[in-house]
């Protein structure tokens, strides 16, 4: 029962709440999420934290769903390493300690906090969050010291900050953000950046906001870097609605297991090979390397975390309002940035997982040996004490299969122009089966920018 309890998933066992919320059922969501043991426990604080101010934004509690929000970042904002907490990872897995999020989620909270304020009319308050992003963005960069083929921004954040600045009438500090944004396209090596290209809105945004400003050397040099003439459009009479498509569920973790052997080279350094020959990893160990016998690390199981993305069940969407339909324009790929950002730190995480489980090893072979006595008998004390400590590996290993599960696989957007008074938005969606299906919202056109965001939180998986 403990093999297959530690063989066991984070998605395995926190399934009922999964599966209700890809349902719509939030209330009974919500409810499966207290209940749930596990995500209850200490280690799993903040992401308990982040899936209960998910669920609560997404049943329109959106006062509630920051309170948790900001508890998450308060979290965050003190450090979840400690001492204990890296010995923890040492002696047993990073499963068992404290978890710390991935960067991705980390922008993401600052998203929904910044809608739940918006939705609240708390305008002080979203601006507030919004300049957080700028922080967030610095610490990321100060982690990969600007690496530029790191996750070390997010320029769907920077495009929100912009969007945000722009809502309260701060036109500069939003051309800077939309700048930034489309920087982040530009300065990488393909003009993408993890899934996505530069939307169409985005370009029209900087240029906008650079001639508004009265920047018009600004205006022309990225027209002619995005290769489009910008025409200026007047101010539709009731503001604008800008719409943000959350599709599909972000991609789960999963456990593979890999096996290693312990090598010396010519100049007595240890390294970890798998069986291919592919990876050598060197040998992080505290002791005297040249008294590892390489015969107590004959071979390694180690178990490491993959992330499997879910295909969504919508393929497709526009939205219109009567008279323009516009396109959605994909903006977040979350499964591309959860994937890719887990394959930039996988060495790493796989020189400390097998050099946890080659100390356990060495801890074992030593006991092994001590356990023959001279006149060729066995100390059985000794002995079962080695066979514990090989039993205690095999049921501690396991990889860290945690993450923020609700959050959407994509997110895309689009900015529809509102008569003042009431309007009605028709959402149309393209399911699996080419079928079309339309939700219709209703918005009051006040002059001013105004934000809503959809949910459809299905996959083809379930």
């Amino acid at each position: 029962m403990l093999f297959l309890l530690g063989c066991a998933t984070y998605g395995d066992r926190i399934i009922p709440y999964y599966k209700n919320v890809s349902a719509g059922n939030y209330t009974e969501a919500e409810k499966q999420l207290d209940k749930n043991s596990l995500i209850q426990k200490p280690r799993n604080q903040l992401l308990f934290l982040m899936e209960k101010g998910r669920i609560c934004h997404l049943n329109g509690e959106y006062q509630k769903s920051n309170l948790y929000f900001n508890q998450a970042d308060s979290l965050l904002d003190a450090g979840l390493t400690s001492t204990s907490d890296a010995a923890v990872g040492v002696l047993l897995n990073s499963m068992s300690q404290r978890y710390k999020g991935e960067d991705v989620e980390k922008f993401m909270i600052h998203y929904y906090k910044a809608l739940n304020y918006t939705y609240l009319h708390k305008t002080e308050d979203a601006i507030v969050e919004a300049r957080r992003i700028t922080l967030q963005a610095q610490a990321q960069g100060d982690k990969f010291n600007n690496k530029t083929n790191r996750y070390s921004n997010d320029a769907f954040s920077l495009m929100l900050q912009g969007m945000l600045y722009e809502s309260d009438h701060d036109i500069n500090n939003a051309f800077i953000a939309y700048r930034n944004a489309a920087d982040i396209y530009l300065n990488s090596t393909d003009k993408t950046w993890y899934g996505t290209t530069i939307p169409l809105g985005l370009q029209q945004d900087v240029i906008r906001t650079a001639l508004l400003n009265g920047f018009t050397t600004e205006a022309d040099q990225y027209q002619k870097t995005f290769g489009i003439n910008y025409t200026p459009v007047a101010p539709a009479p009731g503001g604008e609605l800008v719409f943000f498509w959350e599709n599909g569920l972000a991609p789960v973790k999963t456990q593979v297991d890999l096996f290693f052997s312990l090598i010396r080279d010519s100049n007595g350094d240890l390294f970890f090979t798998d069986a291919g020959g592919g990876l050598v990893i060197p040998f992080d160990y505290g002791g005297d390397r040249r008294k590892v016998n390489l015969k107590s690390v004959e071979s390694l199981r180690a178990a490491f975390p993959k992330y499997i993305p879910q295909r969504p069940y919508y393929a497709g969407a526009s939205i219109a309002n009567g008279q323009d339909k516009v396109a959605l324009e994909k903006t977040e790929d979350i499964n591309e940035i959860a994937i890719r950002t887990l394959q930039q730190r996988t060495l790493s995480e796989m020189g400390k997982v097998l050099s946890r489980l080659a100390v356990k090893k060495i801890a074992e072979y030593g006991l092994r040996e001590s356990a023959k006595t001279s006149d060729g008998k066995t100390n059985s004390l000794l002995e079962g004490l080695s066979y514990g400590v090989q039993l205690y590996s095999l049921l501690s290993e396991k990889a860290d299969t945690r993450s923020w599960q609700t959050l959407p696989a994509y997110i895309s957007y689009a900015r529809i122009p509102l008569q003042m008074g009431e309007n009605q938005i028709s959402f149309t969606l393209k399911n699996a089966n080419g079928v079309d299906e339309v939700k219709t919202i209703k918005v009051n056109g006040n002059g001013g920018l105004q934000f809503y965001n959809f949910a459809s939180l299905r996959s083809l998986n379930n």
